[in-house]
C-alpha cells in the first residue's frame, strides 16, 4: 500500500471490558479513538466489566428455575442507563430508550428459559453476547455526541464462523462478502464494531467463546486491510511475569508471535493464540497497549520480536500432576513413549510436558490434575502385561504440581540460558521433578511442587532480569550507628546504581520495639513509613527479606545484641551475608566463634565487621591482607577506647580525674555508665578479635584487664557511681605521680605478645612513643610482623562515633559487593 502522507491508512482497536468499566471509561475510549491520526480506523469492543459473567449468571438462574434472575438482571439494566445519563446528558433520552428496549426483549428471552426450565447451550451462550452490544452502542452515541462522523457496526450482520473442536472458525468467504457489501452502504471512514458476536452457518446468534473480542478484533483488522491492531488494556503491555507474584515484573518492548503464543500455552496472560492466527497469516503487528497511560508505547507481537535478553517471560501453570512410568523393561524397547501417548490420547488425555531419561528407563508427563486418575488406568491398561511380568514397576502419580516456563525465542543461541535458570532454582533449595526443553529450545519447562511455585518463579525472574548484584539489605538496630549507615547508603544508592550496576535494596529494619518493611524499597524516607509494633520479631523479618529471592541478602547487624549474635550461623549456613559492628560474636564464646566460622565457609557466605574495632579505621583489613600475603603477626598493641584515650591524653595530675569523667560524660564521650568504658572489658574485646583474626584461639577470659574503678564502687548503682566518682582520685594521682617521677606517661593499652600473652591497662611509656602522642580521641594499633619487626606498622585516626563506625559498615557492605561482582 502506498499512502501520499506518513500516516497509517487504516489502524484497528479493540478495548477491553475495563477499559469500558464505567461513563468515565467510555468518554475517555472516545477521546483517544478520536484524536488519533489514522484516517480509517476500525474500534472494536468488549461488553463494560463483568456484564458477560453477569448475564450468563441470569441465563443459569433462569435455566435452574430461580426466579432471583431477575435482581441482577434489573441491577444491569440499571447500570447502563445510568452509565447512558452520566455520558451523553440532555442527549441521553433516545439511547435510554433504545436501551430499555433491548432489555425488554431480552427479559422475554430470560423469562422463557424460566418457564422451559432450562435453554440450549447456545441460547445462553446468544444472550451472552448483549454486552457488546450495548456497549457499543453507548460509545458509538459518545463519539457522535463529540462530533465525530463514526458508523456503529453489529458484528452479527457479517461475522459468520462455525464451532469446531477448537473453537470457532471464521468463513471468511461469507464473512468478506458480507463486510465488503457492508461497507457499500456506509461510507464513514471509522467503524465502532461489536466483539464477541456472530452468527452461525444457520443464521443463528453466536458468540466467539472466551477472549473472543481479541479474536474479533484480529478478524475485523484482518477484513478492513489494517496495518496494525492495538489492543487496549489496563496493563502497560506484556510483562516478564505475573505481577501479583513477581512484583519486580517489567513490561516487554516487542515479542515474536511465537513467544507470545508459546507463553500463552503455560497459562500466561498475553493474548490467546486462536485470537492471533488472523493476524499471523497477515503479518500484522499487534500493540498491547494500556488504555489509562495511551503515551506508554505498550508491547508490539510481531513475526520477528527483539533482540533483547535470551529470556521473555516467565510463567506459571497449576493443578497439574506428573505422571511417571519407570521399570528396566522399558530400555531399549523402541515405541515405549509412542504406545504412552496413544493410551493418553485414548483416553482424551492432553499432555502439558513430556520428559524422558537417556537412559529410558523412565518416561515423565506432565497432565492436569482433573486427569491423573484417568490417566494412570489408561496407561496401566496399556501396559497391564508388562506391568504383571515386572518390566514395569510402577505407574506413579504426583499431585500438586506446578509447571514454570521459561520463554524466548534467543535462547536457543544464548550459552548459559539453562544453567542460569536452574543455578537460580537451587540457590533457593527448589527441587526439579523433571525437565523439558522444546526442540525449538524456545522453552524450558520445569515441573516443580505447587508450594514452591512463587518462590521458583521469584528466583528465576531475579536471574534474567535484575542485576546479579541486586542485595536485599535488612537492617537490624537503627539507634545512632544504624541510622547513619542508612543514611549514608541512600546518598550513595543512585551513584552505586548508575558506576557499579550495584542495586542496595533497603527491604527491612528490626528495632527492640518495631519492624519496618517494604516489597522493593524503604529507601530515604524509612524514618517517615508506618512500621509494625512488635516486640523483636527477628523471624517476621527474616522471612520478609528473603521472600523477594533477590540474588543475595545481606544483614547490618547494628544492635550489639548477644541473641542476635547467636542467630549468625544459621544466617551464614543459608548463604546470608552478616555484616556487622557488635562484637558479641567476635569476642563471645569461642564455640560460637567456631560455628560462624564454618557456616560461613559451608554456606559460602561472608562475615565482615571491620567496624568492630576501631569503627572506619581500615584495622581487620589491614591485619587480613597482612596474613593473606604470608606475613606472620608477632605482637599487637594499641590504643581501642576513643573514651580512656581522651581521658589520658589530658590527665596529667593538675585537674581531679573524677573531673574529667564528669566532662568527658557531659561530652557524650563515655557510655551512659561510664563504667562501661573504665572497666577495660570493651577493648578486652576488641583484642580478643583481633587475636582470633590472626588465629589464636583467645577468649575473653584469657586476657588479663585492669578495671579502674575500685572494687567497692564496682556494685554500686549508676547514681551512686557518678556521686562517689572522687574516689577514683586518689589512686590515679598517685599512679600519674609516679610515671611523670619517671618521665613517663599513663596511657590505657592492649597488648598480645609473642608468646600469646593478653593484657589490657595503664602502662607507663616514654614522652617519644607514638601511644604518647595522639589526638584527643584518637585509636591506633600497631602491628609488629615478620616484615614489620624493627619499624612496627601503625594505623591510627579517629575509632569512635557514629559516621565513622557507619562507614566501616559501609565499607564492608561494598567489599561483599565487589566479591559478589559488582564493580566497587
Amino acid at each position: 500500500m502506498h499512502h501520499s502522507d506518513s500516516r497509517p491508512a487504516c489502524i484497528a482497536h479493540k478495548f477491553g471490558g475495563s477499559s469500558l468499566a464505567d461513563a468515565a471509561c467510555i468518554r475517555h475510549v472516545a477521546e483517544l479513538v478520536r484524536a488519533r491520526p489514522e484516517t480509517r480506523q476500525i474500534v472494536v469492543v468488549s461488553a463494560m466489566r463483568g456484564v458477560t459473567d453477569a448475564l450468563l449468571d441470569c441465563a443459569d438462574a433462569a435455566a435452574h428455575g430461580h426466579a432471583n434472575w431477575r435482581k441482577p438482571f434489573d441491577a444491569l439494566r440499571r447500570r447502563h442507563l445510568d452509565t447512558a445519563r452520566e455520558l451523553l446528558g440532555a442527549a441521553a433520552g433516545p439511547s435510554c430508550e433504545w436501551i430499555e428496549g433491548r432489555f425488554g426483549e431480552l427479559a422475554e428471552t430470560i423469562n422463557a428459559i424460566a418457564v422451559l426450565r432450562g435453554a440450549s447451550h447456545g441460547i445462553a451462550e446468544a444472550l451472552s453476547g448483549n454486552g457488546e452490544i450495548w456497549s457499543a452502542h453507548l460509545l458509538h452515541a459518545c463519539l457522535r455526541m463529540l462530533g465525530a462522523n463514526y458508523a456503529l457496526l453489529d458484528a452479527r450482520e457479517v461475522l459468520v464462523v462455525r464451532h469446531e473442536e477448537l473453537g470457532a472458525a471464521v468463513d471468511w468467504d461469507a464473512t468478506r462478502q458480507r463486510f465488503d457489501a457492508w461497507r457499500g452502504e456506509h461510507a464513514q471512514d471509522r467503524i465502532v464494531v461489536t466483539g464477541y458476536v456472530a452468527r452461525d452457518e444457520q443464521g443463528r446468534d453466536t458468540v466467539l467463546g472466551r477472549n473472543g473480542s481479541d479474536f474479533s478484533g484480529a478478524i475485523f483488522a484482518a477484513l478492513s486491510g489494517s496495518e496494525e491492531l492495538h489492543i487496549w488494556t489496563d496493563v502497560d503491555g506484556v510483562l516478564s511475569a505475573d505481577p501479583r507474584v513477581e512484583p519486580e515484573a517489567v513490561t516487554l518492548a516487542a515479542m515474536s508471535y511465537d513467544e507470545a503464543c508459546e507463553l500463552a500455552y503455560f497459562g500466561a496472560k498475553v493474548i490467546h493464540p486462536q485470537t492471533m492466527a488472523p493476524a499471523i497469516a497477515r503479518n500484522l503487528p499487534i500493540h498491547i497497549r494500556n488504555t489509562f497511560r495511551p503515551e506508554h508505547p505498550g508491547t508490539r507481537i510481531d513475526a520477528s520480536g527483539d533482540a533483547n535478553g535470551p529470556v521473555k517471560g516467565i510463567t506459571l501453570a497449576h493443578d497439574l500432576a506428573l505422571l511417571e512410568v519407570e521399570g528396566t523393561g522399558m530400555l531399549g524397547v523402541p515405541g515405549t513413549a509412542e504406545r504412552v501417548f496413544a493410551a493418553l490420547r485414548a483416553a482424551r488425555v492432553s499432555v502439558a510436558m513430556i520428559s524422558q531419561s537417556s537412559s529410558e528407563h523412565s518416561i515423565s508427563c506432565v497432565v492436569k490434575s482433573a486427569d491423573a486418575d484417568r490417566a494412570r488406568a489408561a496407561v496401566e491398561g496399556a501396559f497391564a502385561r508388562e506391568l504383571a511380568s515386572g518390566q514395569i514397576n510402577a505407574v506413579h502419580v504426583a499431585r500438586d504440581i506446578s509447571v514454570l516456563a521459561a520463554v524466548g525465542d534467543r535462547m536457543a543461541g544464548t550459552p548459559g540460558v539453562a544453567a542460569r535458570l536452574f543455578d537460580a532454582l537451587a540457590r533457593s533449595h527448589i527441587n526439579i521433578r523433571a525437565i523439558a526443553q522444546g526442540a525449538s529450545e524456545r522453552n524450558i519447562s520445569v515441573a516443580i511442587a505447587r508450594d514452591q511455585a512463587t518462590v521458583a518463579l521469584r528466583a528465576a525472574h531475579a536471574a534474567f532480569w535484575l542485576s546479579p548484584r541486586t542485595i536485599s539489605v535488612g537492617l537490624i538496630g537503627p539507634g545512632k550507628v544504624g541510622a547513619a549507615l542508612l543514611d549514608q547508603i541512600s546518598t550513595a544508592a543512585p551513584r552505586l546504581r548508575r558506576d557499579a550496576g550495584l542495586d542496595l535494596r533497603l527491604r527491612a529494619i528490626l528495632s527492640t520495639k518495631y519492624l519496618l518493611a517494604d516489597e522493593k524499597d524503604l529507601g530515604s524516607s524509612w524514618r517517615d513509613r508506618d512500621a509494625d509494633f512488635v516486640d523483636n520479631d527477628i523471624d517476621g523479618f527474616m522471612k520478609h527479606l528473603i521472600a523477594a529471592h533477590l540474588p543475595h541478602t545481606v544483614i547490618l547487624d547494628c544492635s550489639g545484641s548477644d541473641a542476635v549474635a547467636a542467630q549468625y550461623p544459621q544466617w551464614l549456613a543459608a548463604g546470608i551475608h552478616v555484616i556487622t559492628p557488635n562484637k558479641q560474636a567476635g569476642a563471645g564464646p569461642i564455640e560460637r566463634y567456631r560455628a560462624i566460622r564454618s557456616a560461613a565457609a559451608a554456606g559460602g557466605a561472608r562475615f565482615r565487621y571491620e567496624a568492630t574495632v576501631g569503627a572506619g579505621l581500615p584495622i581487620i583489613q589491614t591485619l587480613r591482607d597482612l596474613l593473606d600475603t604470608g606475613d606472620e603477626l608477632v605482637a599487637v598493641e594499641g590504643i581501642f577506647s576513643g573514651t580512656l584515650a581522651w581521658l589520658f591524653n589530658r590527665y596529667d595530675g593538675s585537674a581531679a580525674f573524677s573531673d574529667l569523667i564528669r566532662e568527658a560524660h557531659a561530652l557524650g564521650y563515655t557510655e551512659p555508665d561510664p563504667r562501661d568504658d573504665l572497666s577495660g572489658v570493651d577493648v578486652a574485646r576488641k583484642l580478643v578479635i583481633l587475636a582470633r583474626e590472626a588465629g589464636r584461639e583467645l577468649s575473653l577470659a584469657d586476657v588479663t584487664v585492669e578495671n579502674l574503678v575500685p572494687a567497692a564502687l564496682q556494685g554500686a548503682g549508676r547514681e551512686q557511681f557518678m556521686e562517689r566518682l572522687d574516689e577514683l582520685d586518689e589512686p590515679m594521682r598517685e599512679r600519674v605521680e609516679t610515671a611523670k617521677a619517671n618521665g613517663r606517661v599513663l596511657r590505657y593499652v592492649a597488648s598480645l605478645d609473642r608468646d600469646g600473652h593478653a593484657r589490657v591497662g595503664l602502662v607507663e611509656l616514654p614522652r617519644t612513643h607514638a601511644f604518647a602522642n595522639l589526638r584527643l580521641t584518637d585509636n591506633v594499633v600497631q602491628f609488629t610482623t615478620r616484615r614489620y619487626c624493627d619499624n612496627p606498622l601503625v594505623v591510627q585516626g579517629p575509632g569512635a562515633g557514629p559516621d565513622v563506625t557507619a562507614a566501616g559498615v559501609f565499607a564492608d557492605l561494598l567489599r561483599v559487593a565487589a566479591s559478589l561482582g559488582a564493580r566497587v
